[in-house]
């Protein structure tokens, strides 16, 4: 590649992380985008680092590899790749970190649209303990304007985190501004806070692209030593930037000079940085740059914050010394006000599932039970999806395995005649859990739930991955809060099968949930009934759900949206209602998020107006897609489902490029869509007005969005899944 087409040089420095250097690599160069090289400096790393990149030298001319003779730290290695770099602009990466999913497309895109010397974007922190954590700093990114601007309009970004790897800089200014990468600890700073105030444009990108690896073991950010005294050192030479550039950096010294001291009393309130037979000297040191640098009459700050100030100031470290224990008692307090009752109730609610806990236990040393199979579905609240086409299927195919659905106490009303059940937390669903070789679930049974030996765990999923799911959702934080992603691989670890409903599934699957299970390439048994349900059924669904002959019945099925709360991206029901008029019915479908206690079955009626019903309780949302004639849905999965019905689909996109970038996609649904596409309330109104939702180019976008997602779906799907998994046929 020639440098005139580079777009973006990674400059990655390499010490001491072979564990991490190869999925780091992959992240990078696994990136749709191509216009972009990697300087990799080997910092002559004393492990099997450079051995490695070799390697990927070797199948990759993007990557281009320096091996250093001695070790010269991390701001030496970045200051190495920047001379080597060939790039417009230089993105200086960890190489203990990982890229986000089509994060160098994003940035690429906003570099080439705005052209700004300093890019940020966002990040999320891996933790140790398999979660994954948004920035918290991420609303600093939110509404980004439209054009660049400098640090004077938008004085913000200097809260954002001053690394070199959440940003990326336009190369001939950063060479030109003649600043380097600093020696030893906080090496960034000399660079970081230099660019801000150079800077005439900057950007924002409100998108995660970065995956920071937190307080990695042995990380020296996070080990007691003195090299934290090289912060001093690298904020001189900021503070000898602004002096260099004269008036037109002075009106930036006093944001700075904050910065700088509520940095070192960062460090030094955090026990596990500075030795405690040094904090008084480093102390020493905190307050002769106050003294040196604070601007002439410059205010103290409010609050905690500001006391903080004032004995830095006075040198008082006897007092300040004092109030550390204080201040973390306080802070402490704060969050046990909080936490306390939450405290007290998980103790307590653990303390009440001892007793259900042994008796699992005990039940699990009795023999498995080979003719029983336990059912559930959503988290035990009913009677549906794929485990409920299974369990019909079991019924007529394997008459000896005896089924039981383990339901909450609320959907027992729900549940068929016949059904034998379980109460969740009863006895009895303890005992079947504990005993039984088969378990079917279209999500993942509890923690407690284990895996012994001779069961055969069954999990459907309930949807083919529009979204990004399982493991990918590491890379999208904001969907991802609270999962635990140490635990969801333990979880997959149990499957013995695992259905996939598409050749998309089947090439998903397997990434986000890794496993030794076996595949079942058989269709959605849910699906089965749009295969084998004739005219007369149909029309009596119709009938039971008020639909009248000759109206023309519209489903809304909505998916949940993480983000909801910032912005409300749906239609109104009643403006649609009255855009498509009277021959029409209206069905709402909300997710099951939404649903629960929120929404009752009721109607509305509006003079020359469809009739809008609330469905979002009824129980079995295959009948609602039996008896609607079109399909309207934003990114729900039911769309793939219904496409197997071969009729009209409309996809409602308010917000796509929120959700995607959000929410993360396997695939772009606006570029392949299963019909007509609306990106706004009143477009989705036109589509209904001027008929394209059954337009011939919409029939054309289905038919390819058949081929592609129902190519597994026949009706036979359950009949595959009993006959591999029960009777043990291949």
């Amino acid at each position: 590649m020639e440098p005139s087409q580079l777009l973006i040089s990674l400059v990655l420095p390499v010490y001491g992380v072979e564990e991490y250097l190869r999925p780091c690599l992959d992240s990078i160069l696994g990136q749709s985008f191509s216009s972009f090289e990697v300087i990799a400096v080997d910092d002559a790393s004393p492990d099997g680092c450079g051995a490695i990149l070799d390697e990927y030298a070797s199948r990759d001319p993007r990557v281009r590899v320096v091996h250093l003779e001695a070790n010269g730290g991390l701001g030496e290695a970045r200051n190495t790749g920047l001379e080597l770099a060939r790039g417009e602009y230089v993105w200086f990466v960890d190489s203990d970190d990982l890229l986000a999913d089509e994060a160098l497309a994003a940035i690429a895109g906003r570099l080439t649209a705005t052209r700004p010397d300093v890019l940020f974007f966002d990040y999320a922190r891996m933790l140790p303990d398999g979660r994954v954590d948004p920035s918290p700093r991420a609303h600093l990114l939110r509404d980004p304007p439209p054009e660049p601007f400098d640090l004077r309009s938008r004085p913000s970004v200097l809260e954002l985190m001053m690394t070199a790897w959440n940003k990326a800089i336009r190369r001939d200014f950063l060479t030109g501004l003649g600043v380097r990468f600093g020696q030893g600890l906080y090496e960034d700073l000399p660079v970081t806070y230099p660019i801000l105030v150079a800077a005439e444009r900057i950007s924002l990108l409100d998108r995660v692209c970065y995956l920071y690896r937190e307080r990695r073991a042995g990380a020296i950010t996070a080990t007691v030593s003195d090299r934290h005294f090289d912060v001093f050192g690298q904020y001189e030479k900021v503070f000898a930037f602004l002096d260099e550039r004269g008036p037109a950096a002075e009106e930036f010294r006093a944001q700075l000079f904050d910065r700088a001291i509520w940095h070192y009393t960062t460090i030094i309130d955090d026990p596990g940085r500075v030795p405690a037979s040094r904090r008084r000297e480093f102390f020493r040191r905190m307050a002769a740059h106050f003294a040196r640098f604070r601007p002439a009459g410059h205010p103290y700050p409010p609050g905690a914050r500001g006391v903080k100030f004032r004995l830095v100031e006075r040198g008082d470290y006897r007092l300040f010394a004092a109030l550390r224990p204080v201040n973390r008692l306080r802070l402490t307090a704060r969050r046990g006000a909080r936490g306390a009752t939450v405290s007290a109730r998980t103790a307590a609610r653990r303390a009440r599932a001892l007793p259900a806990l042994l008796y699992y236990e005990a039940n699990k040393r009795l023999p498995v039970d080979d003719r029983l199979a336990v059912y559930a579905a959503y988290w035990y609240r009913g009677y549906s999806c794929n485990p409920r086409a299974i369990y019909e299927a079991a019924r007529e195919l394997a008459p000896d395995i005896h089924g039981v659905w383990v339901v909450r106490k609320d959907a027992v009303a729900s549940l068929p005649a016949g059904v034998d059940y379980a109460v969740e937390g009863s006895l009895r669903s303890l005992r079947v859990l504990a005993r039984a070789k088969y378990l079917v679930n279209n999500v993942n049974f509890p923690h407690t739930v284990s895996k012994r030996p001779g069961s055969v765990h069954v999990q459907t999923l309930h949807g083919t991955p529009l979204k990004a799911m399982g493991l990918d959702q590491q890379r999208y934080p904001v969907g991802a809060q609270g999962m635990n992603f140490t635990r969801l691989r333990e979880h997959a670890a149990r499957w013995d099968f695992l259905l996939s409903a598409n050749p998309h599934s089947s090439e998903v699957w397997p990434r986000v949930y890794p496993g030794t299970y076996e595949l079942l390439e058989t269709g959605y048994p849910r699906n089965d009934r749009y295969f084998r349900t004739g005219p007369e059924e149909i029309a009596a669904i119709r009938a039971r759900l008020g639909i009248e002959p000759g109206q023309t019945a519209v489903l809304y099925a909505p998916t949940f949206r993480e983000y909801a709360a910032d912005a409300d991206p749906l239609p109104d029901p009643s403006r649609l209602a009255a855009a498509l008029g009277p021959g029409y019915v209206l069905m709402l479908r909300s997710h099951y998020y939404d649903a629960d206690g929120a929404r009752s079955d009721a109607e509305r009626r509006a003079e020359g107006a469809a009739r809008v019903v609330d469905l979002s309780s009824y129980p079995v949302v295959e009948d609602l897609c039996l008896a609607a004639d079109v399909l309207v849905t934003d990114y729900s999965s039911i769309m793939f489902d219904y496409a197997c019905l071969d009729r009209p689909i409309v996809v409602h996109a308010p917000d796509w490029e929120t959700y995607r970038s959000t929410r993360g996609v396997t695939f772009d649904l606006l570029a392949e869509p299963p019909g007509a596409v609306a990106e706004s309330e009143e477009q989705l109104v036109e589509v209904f007005r001027s008929g394209a939702f059954a337009s011939g180019g919409a029939e054309e976008a289905r038919a390819a969005f058949r081929r592609r997602f129902c190519a597994f779906d026949d009706g036979g799907a359950a009949e595959r899944v009993v006959r591999r998994v029960f009777l043990g046929e291949k």
